[in-house]
């Protein structure tokens, strides 16, 4: 009967062994999750103002700014009704940055049929060349 006891006692403490202990990936997931809690409140988000439906008439937007920038359906970019390429984007928004150094926020006019990207490459262009601002003009269906 000893001996009966003595390896219950050998199995018992090879079990408890074989224990994961979890206090440390716990530990970590709790101070991941303080940190994002910290952090969320400080990041910048993009947000777009959407003015209400018939505020402002179309036609008066659109000799308010210098710089009109139009993106067709196929994602080609045009500024002042002159084709752009995306490489030569920023080179032409510095010019006319120089040119006109006050002038109103720049406008986009971005087919509803193109691409997000396009949309972000015009910003991010305008962004690396000092604009504020810009206006996103949406034309009524």
């Amino acid at each position: 009967m000893k001996r009966f006891k003595r390896y219950s006692r050998i199995e018992e403490t090879a079990t408890e062994e074989n224990l994961v202990n979890l206090t440390p990936l716990i530990d970590v997931v709790f101070v991941v999750l303080v940190t994002f809690i910290l952090i969320a409140p400080l990041l910048e988000v993009d947000q777009i103002d959407l003015s209400a439906a018939g505020e402002e008439p179309l036609a008066s937007l659109s000799d308010a700014s210098v710089i009109r920038i139009y993106v067709k359906e196929d994602n080609s970019i045009w500024i002042n009704n002159q084709l752009v390429d995306p490489k030569d984007l920023k080179t032409k928004l510095t010019f006319l940055k120089r040119q006109h150094p006050n002038p109103a926020p720049p406008q986009l006019f971005h087919d509803r049929r193109a691409q997000f990207g396009t949309y972000q490459t015009v910003k991010n262009a305008l962004v690396s060349c000092g604009y504020q601002e810009m206006d996103l003009v949406l034309k009524p269906h």
